[in-house]
């Protein structure tokens, strides 16, 4: 769905992600514009654009909508990465209007979804040769979304809300796994200090913390955590032991 919107006194534009587009990237709320007309004719939208463009008195686009360039993206793919002709702060609309594109790597093919959109914006890079392009490793999203083998079921969406968290704040951009570990390691003795005074809502703030810590470490290293604890139950289902002591202790292989 293609939505026409106005941000009185600015600018009329098009968008297929309002959110995005118009709160996120340009500042204003939903009480700060309105939507004039929606639709999912991409040429019907693109004409009513120009058209109120002019009857309100505001800069015409010098193309229609239907004819900018996110429109027709072409992925160049190498062995270690596939990048956009676009930077990063423009890339999601374009991936938006690109829904279905395929490209081949050495990986096999990959797809644009809905689904997986998500997870391009958290770990997209500007190019180090044109900022006006921007990248990503085909190999971590080949392990996010197309490795079948490994591709773990999501259960819900808290690991989801995380990673948007950090990647609006800019932590998977300007981030790295050492700083993330000694988070860790402050949050591991702010729960030691807990325990030992049975201080329930610290506790629960103390373990909540280290769960987010230890979901943006796995993500900078290029994986979801629920990777991670698939893995890793993977390997405990099967492990048989015994409790010694107030602890689990596992048999010998």
């Amino acid at each position: 769905m293609y939505y026409l919107y106005h941000i009185p006194g600015k600018k009329i534009g098009v968008t297929r992600n309002l959110n995005h587009r118009v709160t996120l990237m340009q500042g204003y709320k939903e009480t700060e514009y309105e939507v004039l007309e929606q639709s999912d004719d991409i040429d019907y939208i693109s004409d009513r654009e120009i058209e109120l463009q002019k009857s309100y008195g505001y800069k015409v686009d010098l193309k229609k909508y239907k004819n900018l360039n996110f429109n027709k993206m072409k992925i160049n793919a190498t062995e270690q990465t596939s990048t956009f002709p676009c930077p990063v702060n423009k890339l999601k609309g374009q991936l938006m209007d690109n829904i279905g594109l395929k490209w081949q790597t050495e990986f096999g093919q990959f797809e644009i979804t809905k689904k997986n959109i998500q997870w391009i914006m958290q770990n997209v890079k500007t190019s180090m040769f044109n900022n006006d392009r921007s990248y990503i490793y085909n190999k971590a999203f080949y392990e996010a979304y197309f490795n079948t083998d490994h591709t773990p079921v999501k259960t819900d969406e808290r690991f989801d809300l995380i990673r948007d968290w950090a990647a609006t704040r800019g932590l998977y951009q300007q981030g790295n796994p050492h700083t993330q570990y000694v988070k860790l390691q402050e949050e591991a003795g702010e729960l030691a200090k807990a325990l030992l005074k049975n201080d329930q809502p610290e506790i629960v703030d103390a373990i909540g913390d280290m769960v987010v810590v230890l979901t943006n470490l796995a993500h900078l290293q290029g994986y979801d955590i629920e990777y991670c604890i698939d893995e890793a139950y993977k390997v405990i289902a099967a492990r048989t032991g015994k409790m010694i002591n107030g602890t689990f202790v596992k048999d010998a292989d």
